[in-house]
């Protein structure tokens, strides 16, 4: 074998990840939750269940185990086990949607919060990931 092709192989052997570095690369980036002030009591008494994400750069998956988090304070309040994920249109969200969840007077009220933390384009087309944990 030539010199630079001996170099070539042990390069590559030195960049190359196997499943488990994978596994404990993804272990050690620990996903998390965040919750503003005045839901973190909610979530604690376990009167808060369910929260809903827009736009999930996450990929936040049922069995994740994440971290809860104090928006406000950045504080972690606790861990939690995602024990159901997915996706459906705000339009198209029903009244089992909501359990575990805060409840909003009409559609547009509930749009309207939404662009709060998202921006204006939250309407009825946009995807919502509705999330329900059991704290850990």
């Amino acid at each position: 074998m030539s010199s630079v092709k001996m170099l070539i192989s042990w390069l590559a052997g030195c960049f190359r990840k196997s499943r488990e570095d994978y596994k404990n690369i993804n272990k050690s980036m620990q996903k998390s939750l965040k919750f503003r002030d005045y839901l973190v009591p909610l979530v604690l008494s376990g009167e808060k269940d369910s929260t809903w994400r827009l736009f999930d750069d996450k990929d936040l998956q049922t069995g994740d185990k994440v971290e809860l988090i104090n928006w406000n304070s950045k504080e972690k309040f606790g861990e939690a086990e995602l024990i159901k994920a997915m996706e459906k249109k705000m339009g198209d969200l029903e009244e089992a949607d909501f359990d575990g969840h805060e409840r909003f007077e009409s559609n547009e009220e509930m749009y309207k919060t939404y662009r709060k933390y998202y921006g204006d384009s939250v309407g009825a087309e946009t995807l919502v990931k509705i999330i329900k944990f059991r704290l850990i």
